[in-house]
């Protein structure tokens, strides 16, 4: 059995790419042409031509997918093993045989297989570091895979005082429970998490529009019921401060160019660096 299968037959681990390979049944065009816009607004750019794109812990594949859109080479990895079956679903759906888009299994946490990999122009990492185990050491992992005048754009979820310490214990719960009886938990997380947006939208005279447009609503074309499931369900669960990670690749000579947090809220906190490129940058 390997190291992934027991931490989930333990309750130590969600199944992400069981979870992603259902939203590989709702993906179309729109949400694709969703993420693609997403994706060249955080990176400021309008193409990724001539770009190297790393893509670590590619979940569903879709960003994987946008990046090659682009016109960038891509490199996708993952830790969860249906994870890496999506991301190679989707290059047969739209890149059948193409030596510019490579998919694997591998782990952030893995610093020999990430020795293997290079350097890159964008390494991508939305919404994985902090799904880990050990995020402080992921953070330092991928710092070596982003070249001098390179880009990092990461995801990580956002410190709440009171709700970061229940939300654990409610990932933890959903994961430890047989799957038969996981509506316990995601039962009321579903109320707690949609119920006010529901209630808005009926009182506003649009039932569940939100629901419905949540593709929209996201920005990066996911699915509603979806990231509600990722959401209760994702374990292990490492929090940080926005100010934390900016200090954090601060002290290691990158440079903030663009930042986008959930306003203190539920939800992750986008960081675009960039790596310094003068002669004496080095890891600390």
């Amino acid at each position: 059995m390997t190291e992934h299968a027991v931490e989930i037959a333990s309750g130590e681990r969600f199944e992400f790419g069981a979870n992603w390979a259902q939203f590989l049944n709702v993906l179309d065009d729109k949400r694709i042409a969703l993420a693609e816009q997403s994706l060249r607004t955080m990176l400021g750019v309008h193409d990724l031509q001539g770009r190297r794109f790393l893509d670590i812990g590619s979940g569903s594949g879709l960003f994987s997918l946008v990046a090659r859109r682009l016109g960038a080479t891509v490199h996708s990895f993952d830790y969860d093993p249906q994870s890496v079956a999506c991301a190679a679903e989707l290059k047969r759906r739209y890149y059948p045989g193409d030596p510019d888009w490579i998919v694997e299994q591998g782990s952030a946490l893995d610093k020999d297989y990430l020795k293997t990999l290079g350097q890159w122009d964008i390494v991508y990492s939305w919404g994985v570091l902090h799904h880990t185990g050990a995020m402080w050491q992921a953070l330092e992992n991928v710092i070596p895979l982003v070249r001098q005048g390179g880009t990092l754009f990461i995801a990580i979820y956002n410190y709440q005082r009171v709700m970061t310490s229940m939300w654990t214990w409610v990932k933890r719960a959903y994961n430890r429970l047989p799957s038969g009886l996981r509506w316990l938990v995601l039962g009321p997380a579903m109320i707690r998490l949609w119920g006010p947006r529901t209630i808005h939208d009926l009182l506003r005279g649009k039932p569940f529009y939100t629901w419905r447009h949540y593709a929209e609503h996201s920005v990066r074309g996911m699915s509603a019921w979806r990231d509600v499931v990722d959401w209760v369900g994702g374990y292990p669960f490492e929090v940080a401060k926005p100010e934390e990670i900016f200090r954090f690749y601060r002290d290691r000579e990158f440079v903030l160019w663009n930042m986008v947090t959930c306003g203190g809220r539920l939800g992750c906190n986008e960081f675009v660096f960039t790596r310094a490129s003068h002669p004496n940058n080095t890891e600390k």
